[in-house]
Protein backbone atom coordinates (compact mmCIF):
# COMPACT_ATOMS: atom_id res chain seq x y z
CA UNK A 1 0.00 0.00 0.00
CA UNK A 2 1.52 3.45 -1.05
CA UNK A 3 0.66 6.90 0.94
CA UNK A 4 -2.49 8.07 -0.66
CA UNK A 5 -2.93 11.82 -2.06
CA UNK A 6 -5.08 12.95 0.69
CA UNK A 7 -2.58 13.07 3.63
CA UNK A 8 -4.45 14.66 6.93
CA UNK A 9 -2.96 13.02 10.30
CA UNK A 10 -5.22 14.02 13.27
CA UNK A 11 -4.36 13.95 16.84
CA UNK A 12 -7.67 13.21 18.35
CA UNK A 13 -6.82 12.69 22.28
CA UNK A 14 -3.97 15.25 23.50
CA UNK A 15 -2.97 15.78 26.36
CA UNK A 16 0.16 13.23 27.39
CA UNK A 17 2.58 16.17 26.04
CA UNK A 18 3.34 18.49 23.73
CA UNK A 19 3.26 17.08 20.22
CA UNK A 20 6.48 17.92 18.77
CA UNK A 21 7.81 14.83 18.07
CA UNK A 22 4.62 13.83 16.28
CA UNK A 23 4.03 16.80 14.19
CA UNK A 24 7.53 17.01 13.01
CA UNK A 25 7.60 13.39 11.90
CA UNK A 26 4.41 13.80 10.14
CA UNK A 27 5.33 17.13 8.62
CA UNK A 28 8.84 15.68 7.61
CA UNK A 29 6.59 13.02 5.57
CA UNK A 30 4.45 15.52 3.60
CA UNK A 31 1.42 14.75 5.90
CA UNK A 32 -1.11 17.51 7.09
CA UNK A 33 -0.90 17.12 10.97
CA UNK A 34 -3.50 18.30 13.21
CA UNK A 35 -4.23 18.51 16.86
CA UNK A 36 -7.79 18.62 18.25
CA UNK A 37 -8.33 21.62 20.46
CA UNK A 38 -12.24 20.79 21.54
CA UNK A 39 -13.80 19.15 24.55
CA UNK A 40 -12.49 15.87 25.73
CA UNK A 41 -15.85 14.00 25.42
CA UNK A 42 -17.22 15.82 22.17
CA UNK A 43 -17.62 12.33 19.99
CA UNK A 44 -19.37 14.63 17.37
CA UNK A 45 -17.14 17.32 17.01
CA UNK A 46 -13.86 15.10 16.73
CA UNK A 47 -15.48 13.00 14.20
CA UNK A 48 -16.20 16.05 12.03
CA UNK A 49 -12.26 17.31 12.45
CA UNK A 50 -11.43 13.26 11.55
CA UNK A 51 -13.27 12.98 8.51
CA UNK A 52 -11.21 13.59 6.02
CA UNK A 53 -8.05 11.77 7.82
CA UNK A 54 -5.88 9.06 6.67
CA UNK A 55 -4.37 8.65 9.88
CA UNK A 56 -5.81 9.49 13.51
CA UNK A 57 -3.59 9.01 17.17
CA UNK A 58 -6.42 8.42 20.15
CA UNK A 59 -5.98 7.39 23.74
CA UNK A 60 -9.88 7.33 24.54
CA UNK A 61 -12.03 8.61 21.95
CA UNK A 62 -14.32 5.42 20.94
CA UNK A 63 -13.77 4.10 17.38
CA UNK A 64 -16.50 1.97 16.13
CA UNK A 65 -18.85 1.07 13.16
CA UNK A 66 -20.50 4.68 12.87
CA UNK A 67 -17.23 5.96 13.36
CA UNK A 68 -16.06 4.42 10.57
CA UNK A 69 -18.82 5.19 8.13
CA UNK A 70 -18.17 8.88 8.58
CA UNK A 71 -14.11 8.41 7.54
CA UNK A 72 -13.85 6.99 4.38
CA UNK A 73 -10.38 8.02 3.92
CA UNK A 74 -9.36 6.49 7.14
CA UNK A 75 -6.45 4.08 6.84
CA UNK A 76 -4.60 3.71 10.17
CA UNK A 77 -5.07 4.81 13.68
CA UNK A 78 -2.51 4.07 16.73
CA UNK A 79 -3.45 4.40 20.49
CA UNK A 80 -1.13 5.65 22.80
CA UNK A 81 -1.30 3.02 25.37
CA UNK A 82 -1.83 -0.91 25.91
CA UNK A 83 -5.47 -1.55 26.04
CA UNK A 84 -7.52 -0.97 22.97
CA UNK A 85 -11.15 -1.58 24.23
CA UNK A 86 -12.71 1.68 22.74
CA UNK A 87 -11.49 0.39 19.05
CA UNK A 88 -13.94 -2.15 17.41
CA UNK A 89 -10.92 -4.13 16.03
CA UNK A 90 -13.34 -6.10 13.78
CA UNK A 91 -15.09 -2.88 12.61
CA UNK A 92 -11.82 -1.79 11.56
CA UNK A 93 -10.66 -4.96 9.74
CA UNK A 94 -14.13 -4.51 7.72
CA UNK A 95 -13.15 -1.05 6.97
CA UNK A 96 -10.05 -1.28 5.66
CA UNK A 97 -8.39 0.33 8.59
CA UNK A 98 -5.31 -0.66 10.37
CA UNK A 99 -4.66 -0.01 14.33
CA UNK A 100 -1.29 -0.33 16.26
CA UNK A 101 -1.26 0.03 20.39
CA UNK A 102 2.20 0.36 22.56
CA UNK A 103 2.76 -2.70 24.18
CA UNK A 104 5.30 -3.19 26.86
CA UNK A 105 6.18 0.55 27.68
CA UNK A 106 4.65 0.79 30.58
CA UNK A 107 5.92 -2.68 32.56
CA UNK A 108 7.64 -0.73 34.95
CA UNK A 109 5.83 2.43 35.97
CA UNK A 110 3.01 0.39 35.78
CA UNK A 111 3.86 -2.21 38.57
CA UNK A 112 5.86 0.78 40.12
CA UNK A 113 2.78 2.50 40.59
CA UNK A 114 0.38 -0.43 41.71
CA UNK A 115 3.25 -0.94 44.35
CA UNK A 116 2.78 2.64 45.31
CA UNK A 117 -0.67 1.98 45.69
CA UNK A 118 -0.81 -1.42 47.96
CA UNK A 119 2.03 0.20 50.49
CA UNK A 120 0.03 3.26 50.70
CA UNK A 121 -3.52 1.53 51.58
CA UNK A 122 -2.01 -0.95 53.92
CA UNK A 123 0.05 1.34 55.59
CA UNK A 124 -2.85 3.92 55.60
CA UNK A 125 -0.94 7.15 54.42
CA UNK A 126 -3.54 9.05 53.72
CA UNK A 127 -5.59 8.78 56.91
CA UNK A 128 -2.12 9.39 58.61
CA UNK A 129 -1.70 12.11 56.95
CA UNK A 130 -4.71 13.68 57.59
CA UNK A 131 -4.53 13.32 61.37
CA UNK A 132 -0.62 14.14 61.92
CA UNK A 133 -1.64 16.99 63.92
CA UNK A 134 -4.49 15.50 66.03
CA UNK A 135 -2.68 12.30 66.81
CA UNK A 136 0.96 12.78 65.88
CA UNK A 137 2.31 10.04 67.25
CA UNK A 138 -0.09 6.97 66.74
CA UNK A 139 -1.15 4.93 64.10
CA UNK A 140 -4.73 5.88 62.25
CA UNK A 141 -5.33 2.29 63.00
CA UNK A 142 -4.58 -0.67 64.97
CA UNK A 143 -5.12 -3.15 61.44
CA UNK A 144 -1.97 -2.58 59.82
CA UNK A 145 -0.12 -6.15 58.51
CA UNK A 146 2.96 -6.42 57.08
CA UNK A 147 4.31 -7.37 53.72
CA UNK A 148 5.75 -10.98 54.45
CA UNK A 149 3.09 -11.78 55.98
CA UNK A 150 0.19 -11.97 53.36
CA UNK A 151 -0.35 -13.32 49.77
CA UNK A 152 -0.62 -10.79 46.81
CA UNK A 153 -2.73 -12.37 43.85
CA UNK A 154 -2.36 -11.02 40.70
CA UNK A 155 -4.71 -10.96 37.94
CA UNK A 156 -2.90 -11.19 34.75
CA UNK A 157 0.24 -12.74 34.10
CA UNK A 158 0.83 -10.65 30.89
CA UNK A 159 3.50 -8.16 30.45
CA UNK A 160 2.83 -5.82 33.29
CA UNK A 161 1.71 -8.70 35.21
CA UNK A 162 4.86 -10.43 35.07
CA UNK A 163 6.86 -7.62 36.02
CA UNK A 164 5.02 -6.95 39.29
CA UNK A 165 5.56 -10.79 39.98
CA UNK A 166 9.33 -10.21 39.79
CA UNK A 167 9.10 -6.95 42.00
CA UNK A 168 6.79 -8.52 44.81
CA UNK A 169 8.25 -12.08 45.02
CA UNK A 170 10.42 -10.68 47.31
CA UNK A 171 8.34 -8.71 49.56
CA UNK A 172 5.08 -10.84 49.69
CA UNK A 173 4.89 -14.34 51.90
CA UNK A 174 3.64 -15.85 48.65
CA UNK A 175 2.55 -14.75 45.26
CA UNK A 176 -0.45 -16.56 43.21
CA UNK A 177 -1.79 -15.64 39.57
CA UNK A 178 -4.49 -16.14 37.14
CA UNK A 179 -4.35 -15.83 34.10
CA UNK A 180 -5.70 -18.74 31.63
CA UNK A 181 -4.19 -17.61 28.47
CA UNK A 182 -0.56 -17.68 30.09
CA UNK A 183 1.67 -21.38 29.69
CA UNK A 184 2.79 -22.63 32.78
CA UNK A 185 6.57 -21.90 31.55
CA UNK A 186 6.06 -18.32 32.68
CA UNK A 187 4.08 -18.91 36.09
CA UNK A 188 7.28 -20.90 36.95
CA UNK A 189 9.67 -18.40 35.46
CA UNK A 190 8.16 -15.59 37.61
CA UNK A 191 8.30 -17.58 40.68
CA UNK A 192 4.30 -17.99 41.03
CA UNK A 193 1.69 -20.06 41.61
CA UNK A 194 -1.13 -20.54 38.91
CA UNK A 195 -4.46 -20.85 40.46
CA UNK A 196 -7.99 -20.28 39.37
CA UNK A 197 -9.95 -16.85 39.84
CA UNK A 198 -12.07 -18.16 42.59
CA UNK A 199 -9.06 -19.75 44.43
CA UNK A 200 -6.82 -15.93 43.90
CA UNK A 201 -10.31 -14.61 45.43
CA UNK A 202 -10.30 -16.67 48.14
CA UNK A 203 -6.59 -16.84 49.09
CA UNK A 204 -5.21 -13.30 48.65
CA UNK A 205 -4.79 -10.64 50.97
CA UNK A 206 -3.98 -8.39 48.71
CA UNK A 207 -5.30 -8.43 44.68
CA UNK A 208 -3.59 -6.61 41.68
CA UNK A 209 -5.56 -6.45 38.43
CA UNK A 210 -2.85 -6.34 35.22
CA UNK A 211 -5.29 -8.26 32.49
CA UNK A 212 -7.13 -6.18 29.45
CA UNK A 213 -10.60 -5.22 29.24
CA UNK A 214 -12.37 -7.59 26.97
CA UNK A 215 -16.00 -9.07 27.13
CA UNK A 216 -14.69 -11.89 29.26
CA UNK A 217 -13.47 -9.91 31.97
CA UNK A 218 -15.69 -6.52 31.82
CA UNK A 219 -17.23 -6.17 35.62
CA UNK A 220 -15.54 -9.28 36.13
CA UNK A 221 -14.98 -8.27 39.97
CA UNK A 222 -18.84 -7.61 40.23
CA UNK A 223 -20.93 -8.68 43.72
CA UNK A 224 -20.37 -12.17 43.83
CA UNK A 225 -16.16 -11.59 43.21
CA UNK A 226 -16.52 -9.63 46.05
CA UNK A 227 -18.36 -12.00 48.36
CA UNK A 228 -15.82 -14.80 47.53
CA UNK A 229 -13.01 -13.11 48.60
CA UNK A 230 -12.00 -14.44 51.92
CA UNK A 231 -9.11 -12.42 53.55
CA UNK A 232 -10.28 -8.78 53.73
CA UNK A 233 -8.17 -8.10 50.99
CA UNK A 234 -6.57 -4.92 49.50
CA UNK A 235 -7.85 -4.34 45.81
CA UNK A 236 -5.92 -2.52 43.22
CA UNK A 237 -6.48 -1.63 39.99
CA UNK A 238 -4.20 -0.08 37.52
CA UNK A 239 -5.64 -2.05 34.20
CA UNK A 240 -8.80 -0.92 32.90
CA UNK A 241 -11.98 1.03 35.15
CA UNK A 242 -14.02 -1.40 33.50
CA UNK A 243 -12.75 -4.66 35.02
CA UNK A 244 -14.11 -3.75 38.01
CA UNK A 245 -18.14 -3.17 39.11
CA UNK A 246 -17.47 0.77 41.25
CA UNK A 247 -21.11 0.02 42.89
CA UNK A 248 -20.00 -3.43 43.98
CA UNK A 249 -16.55 -2.34 45.06
CA UNK A 250 -18.16 0.42 46.89
CA UNK A 251 -20.59 -2.06 49.07
CA UNK A 252 -17.41 -4.09 49.72
CA UNK A 253 -15.58 -1.29 51.56
CA UNK A 254 -19.01 0.30 52.86
CA UNK A 255 -19.45 -3.47 54.45
CA UNK A 256 -15.76 -4.07 55.21
CA UNK A 257 -15.43 -6.83 53.32
CA UNK A 258 -12.13 -5.48 51.71
CA UNK A 259 -9.77 -4.01 53.60
CA UNK A 260 -9.34 -0.92 51.21
CA UNK A 261 -8.48 0.05 47.59
CA UNK A 262 -6.10 1.03 45.37
CA UNK A 263 -7.51 2.79 42.31
CA UNK A 264 -5.60 4.84 38.89
CA UNK A 265 -8.56 3.72 36.62
CA UNK A 266 -12.36 4.18 36.51
CA UNK A 267 -15.20 3.47 34.76
CA UNK A 268 -15.59 6.76 32.80
CA UNK A 269 -11.99 9.25 31.45
CA UNK A 270 -14.12 12.23 32.39
CA UNK A 271 -13.33 13.94 36.11
CA UNK A 272 -16.70 15.32 36.13
CA UNK A 273 -18.18 11.80 35.80
CA UNK A 274 -16.43 10.03 38.58
CA UNK A 275 -18.18 8.34 41.10
CA UNK A 276 -17.35 10.84 43.92
CA UNK A 277 -18.54 8.82 46.90
CA UNK A 278 -16.02 5.95 45.90
CA UNK A 279 -13.44 8.71 45.06
CA UNK A 280 -13.39 9.96 48.40
CA UNK A 281 -13.49 7.14 50.56
CA UNK A 282 -11.66 7.25 53.52
CA UNK A 283 -10.37 3.80 52.39
CA UNK A 284 -9.42 4.66 48.81
CA UNK A 285 -6.42 6.07 47.58
CA UNK A 286 -7.23 7.21 43.75
CA UNK A 287 -4.99 8.43 41.58
CA UNK A 288 -6.06 9.90 37.80
CA UNK A 289 -5.01 7.05 35.27
CA UNK A 290 -1.48 8.49 35.39
CA UNK A 291 0.23 4.46 36.50
CA UNK A 292 1.80 4.66 33.02
CA UNK A 293 3.66 7.89 33.34
CA UNK A 294 7.35 7.96 34.00
CA UNK A 295 9.67 10.15 32.13
CA UNK A 296 11.20 7.62 30.01
CA UNK A 297 7.77 5.68 29.21
CA UNK A 298 6.51 9.23 28.45
CA UNK A 299 9.25 9.81 25.98
CA UNK A 300 8.74 6.18 24.44
CA UNK A 301 4.82 5.89 24.08
CA UNK A 302 5.03 9.18 22.18
CA UNK A 303 7.34 7.97 19.98
CA UNK A 304 6.28 4.61 19.45
CA UNK A 305 2.74 5.73 19.00
CA UNK A 306 3.75 8.15 16.09
CA UNK A 307 6.18 5.75 14.46
CA UNK A 308 3.83 2.76 14.70
CA UNK A 309 0.88 4.94 12.74
CA UNK A 310 3.64 6.03 9.87
CA UNK A 311 4.58 2.89 9.65
CA UNK A 312 0.92 1.66 8.70
CA UNK A 313 0.55 4.72 6.33
CA UNK A 314 3.10 3.18 4.70
CA UNK A 315 1.93 -0.41 4.27
CA UNK A 316 4.67 -1.52 6.51
CA UNK A 317 3.23 -4.04 9.57
CA UNK A 318 5.08 -2.48 13.05
CA UNK A 319 5.09 -5.51 15.31
CA UNK A 320 2.54 -3.45 17.67
CA UNK A 321 0.23 -3.84 14.82
CA UNK A 322 -3.37 -5.22 15.84
CA UNK A 323 -5.13 -6.19 12.81
CA UNK A 324 -2.24 -7.26 10.71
Amino acid sequence: MSEISTRKVVLLDPGIASPSYERVLFQQHGYDFQVFDGKKGDYHKKLEVASDAVGLLIRFTEIDEHFLQHTPDLKAIARYGVGYDNIDLEACTRHGVRCANVQGYGNHSVSDHALALILATIRQLIPGQHRIYENFSAPPSEDIPELHEMTLGIIGLGRIGGTMAEKAVPLFDSVIASDPYVDQEKFREKGVANVSLDELLRESHVISIHCNLTEETRQMLNEDAFWQMGKRPVVVNTARGGIIQEEALLSALDNDRIRGAGLDVFQTELPEELNRDLVEHPRVIATGHYAWFSSRAQTELQKRTADNLLAMLRGELPGDCLNP
